[in-house]
């Protein structure tokens, strides 16, 4: 381990004062004295480490995760409250390294942002324009093997804007803007992933002219193109040899860019979104994860075997008995879809894309069915599997040799119970099923009703519950953290509350059916609980049973003036409930904390 002084020690403070002379000789002495101890103790509290340590520790520390998984997994088929206690600690502690490991690889983007100030300055001054290079969120950390990897598509995407998207100064000032254009950078956090935006105030994409020029190469027909919406012909621009370019230049018009970089993203789970407004500018999003070594994953079976889906990936489930499965689902071109909240949604099972059983043609059988709705760049489609199992934490593990040419695949994890099971990749599943291609997407457009765009609207997503005494009770899903389940050995009692020790904090317990604490006497073995707040100030509301996630019209007046608060909800008398109101009532402290 070598010493690293930090950036922000005093450089050579000592000769400067070695310097001075005169009456001050001997406060400046104390001064310099003082600045070294500083010094000494910044030099301390850094060291420099090799990389490859630090890929053993992440190493070690993944191969914790899996066995922390398979204790966890068996400590649950016992009902010895000692070995859950004990599984419990070991999970707490594995998550705590494992992020305080991360976080030693983390890096912020202002190191990948570094050099292009210089590279826009070069070639603005060679184009003759004039560009100003604006950086927010600097400070956003990402892991040290991604930040390498979107260097050079960072680069080349810069490169793009100065050399495509901003104008000469002579045009600019014709349109009425500033002669100097603008750059943007700008990195933050949303949703576990690193979301980056590069954005400039220049001409904008010209679709019209992409749209030309998709036509004379021959990439799309002339209908296509009258046919072909905004966003799909802004999408034109990452096909590998377009270019709208005038000219060949060493800078660009040869082809060869977008597509690469588009595709480098997509190589390290990230995706490339693209919004222009002609004569405004364009803004260049992309989404990346944090770390490609753990990440959480949806694990879900079909045919008999397990595979995981990256959350990052994920938007909602939905379940189907085999009633709505036959009047919800429909076929069109032989392709299933299904009505969600006024949108079709295209169906790809899973088994047959897979080649496990035939396709189905045209045919519903009366069974219920998974549906894992996901995001494939900019589509939505819907994975039916023949099960949802759970969400845990994989260790990502690169495939063979033989399967790396399988795009339905991004690689393999060991689960708990030591089987292995494949990585799904979103974006090559959906290519392989057809889901992104432009003729499918323009089927559905066709065939949605301006009637269900009114109808969604008004609709709330509600989460519908049995209290315990089989009666109906419904709350808003946007106030609802999350759905969990706890043993009764869990439970403990402080105070006047029964709590449970729930991600690293104590989580009181209320009991829907009477409006008060849980008692053990009516409790089943386990709980299913709604979790209402953040994860350190949450509460949770222990319910009978989860019934299901409905839609649902609140403007109507489904009932008397008698029963405020009622509606009828898949035909039963549903009570809707406030649950701030109800935790405020029963934890008034909750609010009190936010409030200081």
């Amino acid at each position: 381990l070598h010493a690293e002084p930090s950036t922000t020690a005093p450089q050579n403070f000592g000769r400067r004062a070695s310097q001075r002379s005169g009456a001050g000789g001997s406060r400046n002495s104390s001064d310099s004295s003082d600045a070294g101890e500083r010094s000494n103790s910044l030099v301390d509290s850094t060291v420099r480490i090799d990389v490859e340590i630090l890929d053993k520790l992440m190493n070690l520390v993944g191969e914790l995760v899996l066995s922390r998984n398979q204790i966890v997994q068996f400590s649950n088929s016992f009902q010895d409250a000692a070995m859950i206690a004990a599984s419990q600690r070991l999970n707490l502690i594995t998550t705590e390294l494992q992020e305080s490991v991360m976080k030693t690889r983390m890096q912020p983007i202002r190191n990948a942002w570094s050099k292009l100030p210089r590279v826009v300055r070069d070639l603005s001054a060679s184009c003759g324009k004039r560009v100003e290079v604006r950086m927010k969120g600097a400070e956003t950390e990402l892991d040290k093997t991604i930040l390498e990897a979107i260097k050079d598509p960072l680069t080349h995407i810069v490169r793009n804007c100065v050399d495509h998207g901003i104008e000469s100064p002579e045009t600019r000032e014709a349109n009425g803007k500033s002669p100097e254009g603008t750059l943007c950078l700008r990195a933050f956090h949303e949703g576990g992933q690193v979301n980056i935006e590069i954005s400039d105030d220049g001409a904008g994409i010209n679709l019209d002219r992409v749209r030309a020029k998709a036509v004379e190469k021959g990439v799309i027909t002339a209908e296509q193109a009258a046919a072909m919406s905004d966003r799909e012909a802004t999408n034109l621009i990452l096909l590998p040899g377009f270019s709208t370019a005038q000219k060949v230049t060493n800078v660009s018009g040869r082809g060869v860019g977008m597509d690469v970089v588009k595709t480098n993203i997509e190589r390290i789970g990230g995706n490339l979104e693209i919004n222009s407004a002609y004569g405004e500018g364009t803004t260049l999003r992309i989404k990346i994860p944090l770390t490609l070594a753990i990440v959480p994953a949806l694990i879900v079976k079909t045919g008999g075997d397990q595979y995981a889906i990256p959350q990052v990936s994920l938007l909602e489930l939905v379940r189907l008995d085999g009633t709505r499965a036959k009047d919800d689902i429909h076929f069109i071109h032989d392709a299933p879809v299904y009505r969600l909240r006024g949108n079709l949604l295209p169906l790809v099972y899973l088994d047959e894309q897979l080649e496990l059983r035939e396709p189905r043609l045209r045919q519903i059988c009366d069974e219920t069915i998974n549906i894992v709705v996901l995001q494939a760049e900019d589509r939505q489609f819907g994975l039916v599997v023949d099960g949802i199992t759970d969400t845990q934490e994989i260790v990502v593990k690169p495939l063979g040799r033989r399967l790396k040419g399988i795009s339905t695949f991004a690689g393999s994890t060991i689960m708990g119970d030591g089987s292995v099971a494949l990585i799904l990749d979103v974006i090559g599943l959906a290519q392989k099923a057809n889901v992104l291609t432009e003729r499918r997407d323009q089927t559905l457009r066709g065939q949605s009703s301006d009637a269900a765009a009114e109808r969604l609207s008004a609709l709330q997503s509600l989460l519908v519950v049995d209290p315990g005494d089989g009666s109906r009770v419904a709350m808003p899903l946007s106030t609802v953290s999350r759905l969990e389940e706890f043993l009764t050995t869990d439970i403990e009692r402080s105070g006047h509350f029964e709590v449970v020790q729930y991600r690293g904090h104590i989580m009181p317990l209320v009991r829907l059916g009477s409006g008060g604490m849980a008692s053990y006497d009516q409790v089943e073995e386990r709980l299913p609980v709604v979790v209402y707040g953040s994860d350190k100030k949450s509460v949770g509301i222990v319910v009978g049973r989860i019934v299901d996630i409905v839609q649902h019209d609140l403007s109507q007046d489904d009932g008397d003036a008698a029963l405020p608060g009622r509606h009828v909800i898949q035909g039963r008398v549903t009570e809707l409930i406030d649950l701030e109101q109800l935790v405020r009532s029963v934890c008034p402290s909750i609010f009190e904390h936010s409030a200081a």
